[in-house]
């Protein structure tokens, strides 16, 4: 399947417009404001190509972030240093156009973020996600993520954990 797309990052050859998951929140952001973003320094933007089309088959982003430790679920807090805040690594959106759903596309570009994250020179305990909807949301718990006490649509998962997703 993975061998169908390359993730690389977001450039001036790729088409976003073309670009549809039928979430308009994702598309505009998707369409008008990404490049100011990664231009700002802001994220970083990691599109998936369909290889025989060139087509922006799905897109990710990632930001440095930190959570404060009071948001972390007691399970997860008691278990880290009593610094005030987490640090961790932000995946804010992410979306699959709608011709591959249920490919498993949606997994693939979580899992090459997962990687990215797990993988980069900068530590980072955590992995966090903004989970646009409910439906959102159920995907990253699927995957091991756990809502935030105060903000149930923003999900924790531990790097640690991450790279044993990655192993499985």
């Amino acid at each position: 399947m993975s061998a169908r797309f390359i993730i690389e990052p977001l450039g001036k050859k790729h088409r976003r417009t073309d670009f549809s998951c039928g979430n308009d929140r994702i598309d505009s952001y998707f369409h008008e404001v990404v490049s100011q973003d990664v231009k700002r320094k802001y994220a970083t933007c990691f599109v998936a190509r369909e290889i025989a089309t060139d087509r922006v088959a799905g897109f990710y982003t990632l930001s440095s972030s930190n959570v404060p430790l009071n948001e972390v679920p007691e399970p997860l807090a008691k278990k880290l240093p009593r610094y005030p805040s987490v640090p961790a690594v932000l995946i804010g959106w992410l979306g699959r156009h709608r011709d591959y759903a249920g490919q498993g596309l949606g997994e693939i570009l979580l899992f090459d973020a997962i990687k990215t994250v797990a993988t980069a020179p900068v530590g980072a305990h955590a992995i966090f996600a903004d989970a646009i909807d409910d439906k959102a949301a159920s995907f990253y718990a699927a995957f091991g993520f756990v809502s935030l006490i105060e903000r149930p649509r923003r999900l924790y998962l531990p790097v640690t954990t991450a790279l044993d997703l990655l192993s499985t």
